[in-house]
């Protein structure tokens, strides 16, 4: 009976130990470009022979002359935005420009990743905190056209088999067309004109399973000056957001969580721009949005920060289940 007993409590003890990460009332997702985060023993073995004017190839680990050596992350930065990281307390955060794990960790080190397998410097990924379950899906490589040198979508399930699961996609579009057609005469604005498919594939396939989703990161674009049509009279894509946003299958209404607040503010060279950060839901999981709680976080301290805010949203998951 004793051990009966002691096997009782103890079983109960891990109940109870893994309930808040299975059923946590609120979670707080958020964004976070991190400009070219990487160790700073990687930049070091690297920084001797970068790149000129070129760009690097596919699976070339190589940095821009122009990052040497303004571009550089000192172990006292990191333990700056490891302070600042953990005052945001986000539970899931979807990362860009972070040379993978390693990295992540200096500033995030509560918490698993999910990262691209992508060997350049930049990549994307999610940093879940420690006791949120989770499964790391297949990146979703097709947001990187061929030739194109761009990231990879980082693609993770929170809470997987259970009624909160949830389906994640980290993206880090192509930059340098932030407003206007995308069937502009630019290479920045053909690269990203021919992303679109890839993402809108994937918003479908999850709208159609009626699943709980959301896309979050840097899309470098401007989704609220986009107008209502998505297409030009030769059937070409002109605007990234009607076209993603259509209703097709009906489970790909999105909501974009920060749409009021249409300008950055936390003290970066961005400050007054329009936002090319967007935290994106589903039609599915959007009643679970907290109002008013998107914010960008401000830096708290002068010193080296990145060029884009931290951005977050709260997640009611058990009222919009009806628990």
């Amino acid at each position: 009976p004793g051990r009966r007993v002691k096997r009782a409590v103890l079983l109960f003890a891990l109940i109870v130990a893994a309930w808040p990460a299975v059923a946590a009332p609120r979670l707080r997702l958020a964004s976070w470009n991190l400009e070219w985060l990487m160790t700073p023993a990687t930049f070091d073995r690297l920084a001797g022979h970068c790149l000129g004017a070129r760009r690097a190839r596919d699976g070339e680990r190589a940095l821009p002359c122009d990052l040497v050596p303004r571009g550089r992350w000192s172990e006292a930065d990191f333990a700056r935005l490891r302070v600042f990281a953990a005052s945001a307390a986000p539970d899931v955060v979807a990362l860009q420009e972070v040379d993978g794990p390693q990295a992540a960790a200096l500033v995030f080190p509560r918490h698993g990743f999910c990262f691209t397998r992508r060997r350049q410097l930049q990549n994307v990924g999610f940093a879940i905190r420690r006791g949120i379950p989770y499964r790391c899906n297949t990146d979703h490589r097709a947001l990187a056209p061929r030739g194109s040198g761009v990231r990879y979508g980082a693609d993770v399930t929170l809470f997987p088999g259970t009624a909160q699961e949830l389906r994640l996609l980290a993206v880090h579009l192509k930059s340098g067309c932030p407003a206007g057609k995308l069937s502009a005469a630019r290479e920045a604005c053909g690269v990203l004109q021919r992303q679109v498919p890839a993402l809108e594939d994937w918003i479908d396939r999850r709208a159609a399973e009626q699943a709980r989703f959301a896309v979050i990161g840097d899309f470098n674009r401007h989704l609220d000056r986009e107008g209502s049509v998505a297409r030009d009279t030769s059937g070409r894509t002109v605007a990234l957001w009607p076209e993603i946003n259509d209703g097709e299958p009906p489970g790909a209404l999105l909501v974009n969580a920060g749409a009021e607040q249409r300008r950055t503010g936390c003290a970066t060279r961005h400050d007054g721009r329009p936002a090319v950060d967007h935290i994106v839901l589903g039609r599915e999981l959007a009643p679970a949005l907290v109002t008013g709680s998107f914010r960008a976080w401000p830096w708290p301290e002068p010193g080296r920060w990145p060029d884009h805010c931290l951005i977050s949203i709260e997640l009611d998951l058990e009222s919009y289940h009806g628990l």
